[in-house]
């Protein structure tokens, strides 16, 4: 017999130990489990005290401008995140949670969703978008009409490229609320802040967006596409990646569907007249370039823009917005409303836009000359009071002396 054979015979004639055993002797040696046990009670313990540390990115530093003008690339420096970097604006929002919760919802019976809920969440997220005035101050280089020159530009750039006045909208939006994560921005920077806000704006809206080279392009040499696409990755860290609010063009929309809503099953299709729509937008587009106008919330602007070309009672039955809530929107609004109306109102063309898509095109008129006469009080106003029973047009705020 063979040595191999030897062995496994021998093997085959040994008990197995497996059907001996206890249960007991089949577990893991004592040292083993106390690790295991050990290991666990850290994995837990770890767990428990751990702390979401939060960053702040900021534009730490530039390079010096090139010698053809243009911007380096920035320095991406992240921080830990300090609770005193962010002014505290909480006294300034007085608009903020006001009217949050509005029973009976204004809106129609839908039959694809409940109205109410619907509603509900379009304010929840009409609140959870802040925006303040107050940013300025965070920021010792920058002024009011650096933002009004800024705006007014992306206005121009929406119309040449022919895009939507939602993107706009979001665009301003996204620089608002990024400049109030920020501190000591340089002026130098806004332009590229701006384009860069349009760009993501324009990809979240657009079908067929504008390619980066474009919007690089339009500034001129001030912008490189690589520094658009590391300004982007700032601004959508800074922002935490919440790029939907509810625009005021959006509002402005809903509240002309609500009241001109005759066919429940088409709410989805607009039913009022391309031309009043791009009447109070361009008045909307005006009070967007005043930094006041972010004493607002969005919603309360657009009612307000509403119900000078119509009624508080139209308001009343669109946004579910009554009088008090709107009143000092209104009165703020008047001397806009002036020199808007002294604009002529014109439905553009646009190639490869359908006509019925035409009002949605953002356009751009010289709003710089009409800032400057509203806040030069040039902008004339004709007698009367403000009123809830108003029908619309221009109407001025009683005087300080006979208010209540």
């Amino acid at each position: 017999m063979s040595r191999r054979s030897s062995r496994l015979q021998a093997k085959q004639q040994q008990p197995l130990s497996c059907q001996e055993e206890s249960p007991q002797e089949l577990q893991a040696p004592e040292h083993l489990q106390t690790r295991k046990r050990r290991t666990a009670e850290e994995v837990k313990k770890r767990e428990d005290g751990k702390i979401a540390k939060k960053h702040q990115y900021e534009i730490k530093s530039c390079w010096p401008p090139t010698i053809t003008g243009g911007i380096s690339p920035c320095i991406i420096i992240e921080t830990p995140h300090k609770e005193s970097v962010t002014t505290d604006f909480s006294r300034f929002k007085k608009y903020r949670f006001r009217n949050l919760f509005i029973n009976p919802s204004p809106l129609p019976e839908l039959n694809w969703g409940n109205s109410k809920d619907v509603w509900l969440n379009i304010l929840k997220k009409e609140n959870r978008y802040a925006h303040c005035k107050h940013f300025t101050s965070l920021h010792s280089s920058l002024q009011p009409h650096m933002r009004s020159i800024l705006l007014d530009w992306l206005l121009e750039v929406c119309e040449v490229y022919a895009l939507h006045r939602e993107t706009f909208y979001l665009a301003q939006d996204f620089f608002d609320r990024f400049m109030l994560t920020q501190k000591n921005i340089n002026k130098s920077m806004l332009q590229l802040i701006g384009i860069t806000s349009l760009f993501i704006a324009s990809k979240l809206e657009e079908i067929y967006a504008p390619k980066i080279q474009e919007f690089a392009y339009v500034t001129d040499g001030a912008c490189s596409e690589d520094d658009i696409v590391r300004m982007e990755l700032i601004m959508l860290k800074a922002l935490k990646w919440e790029l939907c609010p509810v625009t005021i063009v959006s509002w402005l929309n809903l509240y002309l569907q609500v009241d001109a809503l005759k066919d429940v099953p088409k709410v989805l299709l607009p039913q009022y007249s391309q031309e009043k729509f791009i009447q109070i937008a361009q008045l909307l587009d005006l009070c967007i370039l005043d930094v006041n106008s972010l004493d607002f919330q969005y919603r309360t602007l657009a009612a307000a823009a509403l119900c000078h070309y119509t009624s508080i009672e139209v308001v009343k039955k669109a946004s579910g917005l009554d009088w008090d809530s709107i009143s000092e929107c209104v009165e703020w609004m008047v001397p806009f409303v002036s020199v808007a109306k002294k604009v002529p109102v014109k439905l553009k063309n646009f190639k490869k836009v359908a006509a019925e898509d035409r009002h949605n095109i953002q356009t751009h008129t010289n709003y710089l000359d009409m800032l400057e006469e509203v806040n030069s009080g040039v902008a004339s106003t004709v007698p009367g009071q403000l009123s809830p029973v108003s029908t619309g047009g221009i109407i001025t705020p009683p005087k300080s002396t006979e208010k209540k």
